[in-house]
């Protein structure tokens, strides 16, 4: 009776999920150990090699290739899906444990990155140097835009006084600005520097309407300063025989 208590009380601790079972390499079945096990066990020095650098980490013994690829993230700063850890030359999946396939202390793993992971981080290398690239371009066109409006803004405030400026000043800041504006439509720009591209087009936009709205303004500078033109009115012209009275006649 004591053995049937016993074995009903076990298959009621798996029923309510109190052991967990995991599938070890060579297909045997064991309960699935936590890490709080393998933490209090014995701990092991495993070298990994990682290139031209080496890493010696130390990890419990029992401890998943797994668990060691988060450590080594600290190491190497390659996330646990980047990592593919290699022992005695095969590839180890993150489940298998290290005391099972014969990793001790002071064994050897090798660390390689995975390929699809470092092309992806070369394209996205590749991606920011061409932005960095773009924004320097676009830096400088900015240079020369605020030397344009800064002239732009002096001319707007002598024609708004009411005083005439040489067309050809007007012309050639216009001209200079539709070079930057071509300047700004050959830079291949993505990104942030996209976004300061547009903000560049927009300002180059806008002082070309500035300019022309002075030009308007210079033909006719009085009209800018609130001065109405004195237009002569022709006035009726009379007969000199004739006698302009005020006197009204009534009509019924």
């Amino acid at each position: 009776m004591k053995r049937f208590s016993s074995s009903k009380r076990a298959v009621n601790n798996v029923v309510k999920g109190e052991i967990k079972w995991e599938l070890r390499p060579g297909g045997m079945l064991v309960q699935k150990r936590d890490m709080g096990d393998a933490s209090s066990g014995p701990m092991i020095k495993i070298k990994v090699s990682h290139g031209s650098f080496h890493h010696d980490i130390t990890v419990p013994a029992q401890s998943t290739f797994g668990d060691l690829k988060k450590v080594l993230v600290q190491e190497t700063g390659l996330e646990p899906k980047e990592q593919r850890l290699l022992f005695q030359g095969k590839e180890k999946d993150d489940e298998e444990c290290l005391h099972m396939v014969g990793v001790k202390d002071m064994s050897k793993v090798v660390l390689l990155e995975d390929p699809a992971s470092k092309e992806r981080k070369l394209e996205e290398m590749k991606r920011n140097q061409s932005v960095l690239k773009a924004c320097e371009e676009v830096a400088k066109v900015r240079a020369e835009v605020v030397q344009l409006s800064d002239k732009v803004n002096a001319l707007e405030g002598i024609v708004h006084g009411g005083t005439k400026v040489d067309e050809k000043e007007l012309l050639g800041l216009t001209e200079l600005l539709m070079v930057q504006l071509l300047q700004l439509d050959t830079i291949e720009a993505n990104g942030e520097a996209k976004v300061q591209r547009r903000a560049e087009v927009r300002r180059v936009q806008r002082l070309v309407d500035t300019l022309d709205n002075m030009k308007a303004r210079n033909s006719n500078p009085f009209s800018s300063s609130g001065k109405s033109e004195a237009f002569e009115c022709a006035s009726p012209s009379f007969p000199s025989s004739t006698r302009i009275t005020h006197d009204w006649e009534v009509f019924d």
